[in-house]
């Protein structure tokens, strides 16, 4: 349960951010998307611990799209379509050279990505509590 702790850390960092700042402020842009992809890490990585507790074999190993689609197959994932534009987006972070490309990121990030984490988030706790207490 230690990933899912870690993930809700990174997501009350990124919702934190001041995305007016980010907009105004390349080194603070870059450090949002830094947080976003730091996220996303720590996102798939609870998904996959919830779901090997949950005895979901295929979870034991994987890549973060197949993770994703079993989050989603097991209903922790409301909208499969947002998470993988976001591990789409996480993949592209690291090649974006432009301001015009950084700010539709943090568009993302702000309007959907926080969002999709922020429901995992509820899941992945109630999943918890469920394992807990059964």
């Amino acid at each position: 349960m230690r990933k899912a702790e870690n993930f809700s850390s990174g997501l009350a960092v990124l919702k934190r951010a001041d995305f007016t700042a980010a907009y105004e402020n390349e080194f603070y842009r870059a450090g949002v998307i830094a947080n976003f992809n730091i996220t996303f890490e720590l996102a798939w990585k609870a998904l996959q611990e919830v779901l090997r507790l949950e005895g979901v074999e295929q979870a034991v190993t994987g890549v973060p799209r197949d993770i994703l689609k079993l989050g989603y197959r097991f209903g922790l994932i409301d909208d499969i379509a947002v998470w993988l534009l976001m591990l789409e987006s996480r993949n592209m972070a690291i090649h974006i050279y432009n301001e015009a490309e950084a700010d539709k990121l943090l568009i993302l990030i702000r309007d959907s990505f926080i969002n999709a984490f922020t429901a995992l988030e509820k899941k992945l706790r109630e999943k918890f509590n469920e394992i807990q207490e059964g």
